[in-house]
């Protein structure tokens, strides 16, 4: 199940607000500028679906995002369990960073934390299957996969050149919930 819990950055261990209502969590969000949805497959997608599978299941949703917000291209990221550098990847999405333009995920499976941190507080999403997220330019976050990873999103965004990740080199995530197995 989806959850947004809302951290005050003096108290990193108790939210001031727990949220799991998919309305609720949307509502919240959108107050601070992120967008978040659920969409649907146009198909079913069967487990050992290539990335052109993935995509053409989703394509009706891409191309109406791509619309709306001028993105351009799309990508399928999966990890899992077996991936042999799957500890690395997770140290270094723990780290705070952010984009130079809006970083777009969409949980085609598994699930994910975002913790985004914006003025005093930490806004930690767990993200499953079938939601879309999307952190605006700029905002500081991390992505917490759990120690046994597994996920699977479409990642859609501007520019080429703009992927990269700009680490803040805040140890901030050390301080917050992580994501439990």
């Amino acid at each position: 199940m989806s959850s947004l819990s809302v951290y005050h950055l003096s108290s990193p261990d108790i939210p001031n607000k727990v949220l799991t209502h998919f309305e609720d969590i949307a509502a919240t969000l959108a107050e601070k500028g992120v967008r978040f949805e659920r969409w649907q497959a146009a198909t079913k997608i069967q487990p050992d679906a290539t990335h052109d599978e993935i995509i053409a299941a989703y394509r009706p949703r891409i191309e109406q995002w791509m619309g709306e917000e001028g993105l351009c291209e799309v990508e399928v990221i999966s990890l899992d369990n077996d991936h042999p550098q799957k500890d690395e990847v997770r140290a270094r999405l723990l780290e705070e960073h952010h984009y130079e333009q809006d970083e777009v995920r969409f949980f085609v499976a598994g699930r994910g934390l975002f913790s985004l941190h914006m003025d005093d507080y930490i806004y930690a999403v767990l993200c499953e299957k079938n939601d879309l997220i999307s952190v605006p330019a700029g905002t500081s976050h991390w992505f917490d996969m759990g120690e046994q990873p597994y996920y699977v999103t479409l990642r859609l965004f501007k520019d080429q050149e703009k992927r990269a990740a700009r680490f803040t080199g805040n140890d901030i995530a050390s301080r917050f919930p992580r994501l439990e197995d």
